[in-house]
């Protein structure tokens, strides 16, 4: 599939979105917004992800992320691979999920052989390119402020699953391992 955006310097500042499938609020459970801060924090020690800043709603994750290795799009592909497959393998085995075949019908594609398989997230990750600062700033506070204009929480710091909180204290607080965007490398300016 062609897409509009593409993710064409591997090594650049992308504002990220993540979309599940079909708009499903799957991270209005703790126990699939665990396995996204987890994988997210796998990606930073072991992949190279940089995070400057990131929300997740009830059904996209919004990321403000830079590859060190300049493999973004391997990264994003890793991350995505395997928090789909882990959150479907949760919901199925799930038994107190009371939504458990309503999102797994959802999910649920078959091929022209009849293979079923599973598509959690959206293909597309409609990454923007942040060449210059006061755009990455711009891109951080609609991130942070997300819970906020849908009515979540007053205060953008009071959002759990969102970096906005690293940010008015100066350091992680949250659960996430943020880098922040003071501290931003780029060679874009």
């Amino acid at each position: 599939m062609g897409y509009a955006y593409k993710i064409a310097d591997g090594g650049a500042v992308y504002f990220i979105t993540c979309t599940v499938n079909k708009w499903v609020d799957v991270f209005t459970r703790k126990t699939y917004c665990d396995i996204i801060i987890e994988s997210l924090n796998h990606c930073v020690e072991n992949k190279g992800l940089i995070i400057y800043g990131y929300v997740m709603m009830s059904n996209h994750l919004h990321l403000l992320v830079q590859a060190k290795n300049e493999d973004m799009s391997d990264v994003l592909r890793d991350f995505k691979k395997f928090t789909s497959q882990t959150i479907i393998r949760t919901i199925q085995e799930n038994k107190q999920e009371s939504r458990r075949s309503w999102m797994l019908w959802l999910f649920k594609e078959t091929d022209a052989a009849g293979k079923v398989s599973y598509q959690f997230w959206k293909p597309d990750n409609h990454p923007e390119i942040c060449y210059q600062l006061p755009f990455m700033w711009q891109k951080l506070e609609y991130i942070h402020n997300n819970p906020v204009r849908a009515g979540m929480v007053y205060k953008a710091e009071d959002y759990a699953y969102s970096s906005a909180a690293d940010y008015v204290f100066g350091k992680q607080v949250g659960s996430v391992k943020v880098a922040l965007l003071d501290s931003v490398q780029t060679t874009y300016s």
